[in-house]
């Protein structure tokens, strides 16, 4: 009996070996996970996957057996010489354990399924250097969908020799996604023309944080005259935390609780070059709280109103969060705790779908180094994990 053993970085690397040698009716014995060795360090596991495969093994069904004829007696033996009994050959299922024995059909339906998909043309019909970016895309949070779309316009435009060489097909990757890719560019700030930037956005996205960051970089790098108006009064401890950074940078600083209380506060700031406004986080499933938020950013008269969000969250999360918070009239995006997530391929998605330029990028809560201004290549190279969201 043939049986061979496999170990990649994936199941998918795995599975694609055994297609590849043994064919599309390779029968899986086994899997297990195991802990690499070597230089595999490179590949930034410290596991593998270890298949074991035949080509002549036939996996049992897990289904009832068919109803069969009755079995024929054996003829009566001779009464003088006694019978000989021939010991019966082994079931093939009697070498396998339980355990195998109920996941083999699971298993030969993932490579019949891996088999099917390369006979459609599908991600496993690829150059290896396709294939193992189509890997690549989907660990790095990407949607499947998204990741067969660049898969195959990278196959339609590049040459041979470039779909050979995996740096050159991951750059071109990298280019198709900063084409993409809207930014805003930094705050501009003309001296002696005020003007009002609001953050909204839901709770713990790190709004606060991120204006401490914008004003401390304005007012102690750029000297210019800044100001900040909060009405996060909902929040415990909000308008402190708020109100420390100010005093810590030595910043103007107005509370206000009513739409009223905003125009009057926005209007003791006209001789201000920038005004910060942090708003109150609101949930994006309540209509009545941001029909609110409009009410006092109407009040305010915000040149800008960037909506801030976090990386951390889930692609359906933030395209439902974008679109609802349309409604307050945002105009720009801050992207917050991109050193939290652990793949940053779900920031698509939400780009695509909003429209919205992206401003900034946060990766920390250090004030206010851990901000930079939004680069379409930055990102491109952060969504592919070419590059660290820290530096």
């Amino acid at each position: 009996m043939d049986i061979r053993t496999y170990r990649a970085a994936t199941m998918y690397d795995a599975l694609a070996m055994v297609r590849r040698e043994l064919g599309p009716d390779a029968a899986v014995l086994h899997t297990r996970e195991v802990r690499a060795g070597g230089l595999f360090g490179w590949l930034r596991r410290a596991r593998q996957i270890e298949v074991t495969a035949s080509a002549g093994v036939n996996v049992p069904s897990r289904l009832p057996p068919r109803a069969e004829a009755e079995p024929v007696p054996p003829p009566e033996p001779d009464p003088i010489v006694p019978p000989r009994r021939t010991p019966a050959a082994p079931l093939p299922s009697a070498v396998f354990s339980d355990e195998v024995k109920g996941r083999l059909s699971d298993l030969q339906a993932m490579v019949q399924e891996l088999c099917r998909q390369s006979r459609k043309g599908g991600p496993r019909d690829l150059p290896e250097t396709l294939f193992r970016l189509f890997t690549d895309l989907i660990e790095a949070d990407l949607d499947e969908d998204a990741a067969r779309d660049l898969i195959e316009r990278v196959r339609s435009a590049a040459s041979d020799a470039e779909l050979a060489d995996p740096v050159l097909v991951k750059a071109r990757v990298a280019r198709m996604l900063e084409s993409e890719i809207v930014t805003l560019g930094p705050i501009s700030v003309v001296p002696g023309r005020r003007r009002l930037v609001a953050m909204v956005g839901p709770t713990g996205v790190g709004k606060t944080t991120t204006i401490a960051k914008l004003a401390a970089i304005y007012r102690l790098k750029q000297k210019r005259k800044v100001g900040l108006i909060t009405v996060d009064t909902y929040r415990i401890a909000a308008v402190e935390q708020l109100r420390t950074y100010a005093d810590i940078i030595d910043l103007p600083m107005q509370v206000v609780s009513t739409p009223r209380e905003m125009r009057e506060a926005a209007r003791k700031m006209d001789d201000l070059d920038l005004v910060l406004l942090d708003t109150a986080g609101r949930s994006p499933k309540d209509g009545i709280k941001i029909q609110e938020l409009k009410a006092f950013l109407t009040e305010a008269a915000a040149d800008e109103v960037y909506l801030v969000l976090s990386a951390v969250a889930g692609a359906k999360t933030l395209a439902q969060t974008a679109q609802r918070f349309a409604a307050v009239g945002t105009s720009g995006l801050i992207l917050t705790k991109l050193d939290e997530a652990t793949g940053l391929g779900h920031l698509l998605p939400l780009l695509r779908a909003s429209r919205l330029p992206l401003a900034y990028l946060t990766n920390g809560q250090n004030v206010p180094d851990d901000i930079e201004v939004a680069q379409p290549g930055r990102l491109a190279r952060l969504i592919l994990g070419m590059e660290a969201a820290t530096t």
